[in-house]
């Protein structure tokens, strides 16, 4: 073993597999295919300005957004690295808008690759942290071409999830159902290195991350939350709240899983043709697999995350993660309140010069 006795991800994953001796090693091969991905685009963010990459690509994906170049280039690293080893049946990722078919030649393997290519690409050209997301599912039919909808599983049905996060140290967090562990590479051998086995959310919390410059679209649920939660001491919570937005989901769990908190991107009414902003497929359902993994929970707002049906591929949802008391606490706060925004929030009311309106 290298650095300290500590498991490469190659033994690790050569670990797991002996907990299933009928495994073929398709799984390990895939996630290998996946890491290696991640490495390439951890050089490519390194380098930065100085390797051309930053700024637009003047295209939009999908969902109506704003490519950057970086976008581009990991959708394209992530595609080359997994498209040819008979691992996976199909691709869907962010920044194409159907499922991508494997060139003829290439065979078909029998898992799907779901991703976000970079998470948090707004942040790239300010040098703050990004990373890239990913989900497996077994495909229906190995071995053929799967249909858009194959694509369509709940949560509950993956067979492994992760993220890589480039920031002052590479690492690479995953599951495959038993724990969550992070590895860190060693610039030294070139190798994710197990640096973080069983990560472990604390049920409790005093810190929380919400974009507050969307409280006025808020449900009458979340805006008490955050109420109580800014009153501090001397509110209903009895206690002071720190309060973190990094705008990188992978940032966001990153942090969670390190030291417990609670994220929220909630449902809103800022635009009601969404019933949430980030993706179910490729961005909730992965972390959400990684946060149960480590003893926290992941809901919508109102349920189980990973309970959820898909109806299509870039589907959007509210999000709510972390420590299992406060997302416990939220849910029962949207129980308690009705649909409708009944709620007079004191702290992010309409403000005149006197008084609250």
């Amino acid at each position: 073993m290298l650095a300290g006795g500590r498991s490469t991800l190659t033994q690790f994953l050569i670990e797991e597999r002996r907990r299933h001796p009928g495994s073929t090693g398709d799984l390990n091969a895939l996630i290998t295919d996946v890491s290696l991905a991640c490495k390439a685009i951890s050089r490519k963010v390194a380098f930065g300005a100085l390797a051309g990459v930053l700024g637009s690509a003047g295209t939009g994906n999908v969902q109506g957004e704003e490519q950057k170049k970086l976008d581009v280039l990991s959708n394209e690293l992530f595609v080359r690295a997994t498209e040819w080893g008979g691992n996976v049946a199909g691709l869907v990722s962010e920044e194409m808008e159907a499922p991508y078919r494997l060139p003829e030649q290439h065979p078909r393997g029998k898992y799907l690759l779901l991703f976000d290519p970079l998470d948090g690409s707004s942040n790239i050209d300010v040098n703050v942290a990004v990373g890239s997301i990913f989900s497996i599912l077994r495909a229906p039919t190995p071995g053929e071409d799967p249909r858009p909808e194959d694509f369509l599983q709940p949560g509950t049905e993956q067979v492994c999830a992760g993220y890589a996060i480039y920031g002052p140290s590479t690492m690479l967090v995953l599951t495959l159902g038993t724990g969550t562990h992070a590895f860190t590479m060693d610039p030294n051998y070139g190798e994710w290195i197990l640096s973080h086995p069983n990560l472990q959310i604390p049920r409790q919390t005093r810190e929380f991350a919400i974009n507050t410059s969307n409280s006025r679209y808020w449900e009458s649920a979340v805006k008490r939350y955050v109420d109580e939660c800014v009153a501090g001491q001397t509110g209903p919570r009895g206690a002071d709240f720190n309060m973190r937005w990094i705008a990188s989901l992978v940032a966001e769990t990153h942090r969670i899983l390190m030291r417990g908190g609670v994220f929220l991107y909630p449902r809103d009414t800022k635009d009601p043709a969404k019933p949430g902003r980030l993706r179910l497929l490729y961005e909730a359902n992965p972390i959400s697999f990684l946060v149960e993994q480590a003893g926290g929970m992941a809901s919508t707002g109102r349920r189980r995350l990973m309970d959820v049906k898909p109806e299509s591929l870039h589907q959007r949802i509210g999000f709510v993660f972390g420590s299992a008391d406060e997302v416990d606490l939220i849910e029962c706060y949207h129980r308690d309140e009705p649909m409708q925004d009944c709620y007079r929030s004191p702290l992010f009311g309409t403000r005149g010069l006197f008084a609250s309106v």
